[in-house]
């Protein structure tokens, strides 16, 4: 599967909202980083880390895909044998 297809492809519920997550932190960094007043340096630092981490986040979360085709991950469920006594 290659990525546009992996992109184009459902993706789980639970990534959909940390893909939310992502592009929200993404949107107050952008916002910290254009602010019209000066802030301190950190804050201004701490607002590129969260750019990083919110484009990382939403991005790995939407080629993130729910395979429906592949056989269940769970082991056989084994029958217990009643020894003779």
């Amino acid at each position: 599967m290659n990525i546009i297809k992996r992109a184009q492809a459902p993706t789980p519920k639970f990534f959909k909202i940390l893909r939310s997550v992502g592009l929200s932190l993404l949107g107050i960094s952008a916002s910290i980083a254009a602010a019209p007043i000066a802030l301190p340096a950190t804050i201004v630092s701490v607002a590129g880390y969260l750019a990083v981490a919110g484009s990382i986040l939403s991005a790995v979360s939407q080629i993130t895909v729910s395979d429906v085709s592949a056989p269940s991950q769970q082991l056989p469920v084994s029958k217990k044998v009643k020894k003779p006594v």
